[in-house]
């Protein structure tokens, strides 16, 4: 048989780049302008996958595919993230080793990608996280971006911080070998949110390592308004209980601190039979409060104050979506039981 020359046989890409987006058209050019010169240096590839954008996102990401072969489009009908990254993955065809994952509305250092393969090739571990710091420009957004970079707002959480570089349960996503992705079943297509913490459980409970990297860091760009901040933590709670349903397993200590923060709120409405039912969540408000005015005085900035209002509402809006979603599985499961 003719064996098949240098120029006949297939290009392997890697690593698989992925960035799920809808409506990003103010940021996917930059992005991939951003990344391009990476994937020559690497020899990987960008897979856009739009989840419907209407915005002018497609035409953005089509004028770039057709001046560059390493960078294409693919259409998300099931239009959440986790459906569009298996999606991307499964089309993939088993050619890259290294997924990474991209987020349209985030900023990253020109070296990302060339770090994350360089930690993947001296890490022993199948992924790669990141630390995830939130940068806010206009006044409001300044404002939710301090308070989640605070442990007012982030309670501790590891990739919210910058670490010395260390072996966690969950992380911001950034790097995940092809083989473990796999191996685990990607991402669960059923969850719009926390899908990457459900991930990071199955791919723990499957003996894989995470890896926290000191070595670079993701900047986020907050909701800029407080309605959308409040809609953000619902779905984040919401989530957060579907995940724990699903795995059977019980919150950590600061998930429980916020979870709390709705049964308080409605035992306060009972202050009028006695003051002591308001107790609970008036501790929560004076702490949220005097946390917001203790950030203030430190950095020397009166604007920091509202940092306790924006908690409070971070707070109030992830426990209302953890007990919606709990309240609604627990109404599913008595109607199938029920006779």
């Amino acid at each position: 048989m003719p064996q098949e020359t240098e120029a006949e046989m297939p290009v392997v890409f890697d690593p698989l780049v992925v960035i799920p987006c809808l409506n990003e058209a103010d940021h996917i050019g930059r992005i991939l302008r951003q990344l391009a010169p990476a994937m020559q240096r690497l020899g990987g590839r960008i897979v856009v996958v739009d989840g419907g954008s209407t915005d002018g996102t497609l035409d953005i990401v089509n004028d770039f595919a057709v001046n560059d072969d390493r960078i294409s489009l693919l259409h998300n009908s099931d239009r959440i993230q986790s459906a569009g990254i298996n999606l991307a993955v499964a089309q993939d065809h088993g050619q890259a080793t290294n997924l990474i994952r991209i987020d349209a509305h985030c900023a990253y250092p020109d070296d990302y990608c060339d770090v994350l393969m360089q930690q993947a090739g001296s890490v022993y571990a199948d992924s790669i996280v990141v630390s995830m710091i939130a940068e806010g420009q206009a006044s409001l957004q300044r404002i939710n971006a301090a308070t989640q970079n605070a442990h007012l707002g982030n309670g501790g959480s590891a990739h919210r911080t910058l670490p010395s570089g260390k072996y966690v349960d969950h992380g911001h996503h950034a790097l995940i070998r092809m083989a473990a992705f796999r191996s685990v079943g990607g991402y669960d297509p059923g969850f719009a949110h926390n899908e990457d913490a459900e991930f990071d459980y199955r791919l723990r409970q499957a003996g894989h390592r995470i890896w926290l990297t000191p070595a670079t860091v993701v900047t986020y760009f907050p909701r800029p308004t407080l309605p959308a901040l409040a809609r953000q933590y619902f779905n984040y709670g919401a989530g957060r209980a579907r995940n724990l349903l699903k795995h059977r397993v019980l919150p950590k200590i600061r998930q429980a601190k916020v979870m709390i923060v709705l049964p308080a709120v409605v035992l306060a409405l009972l202050a009028p039979l006695h003051l002591l039912f308001a107790l609970p969540a008036l501790l929560w408000c004076i702490y949220c409060l005097w946390t917001g005015v203790r950030m203030a005085i430190r950095d020397r900035d009166p604007a920091l104050a509202l940092c306790g209002v924006a908690a409070m509402i971070m707070h109030f809006s992830w426990s209302l979506g953890f007990w919606q979603n709990v309240l609604r599985s627990a109404t599913r499961s008595l109607g199938k039981v029920t006779p």
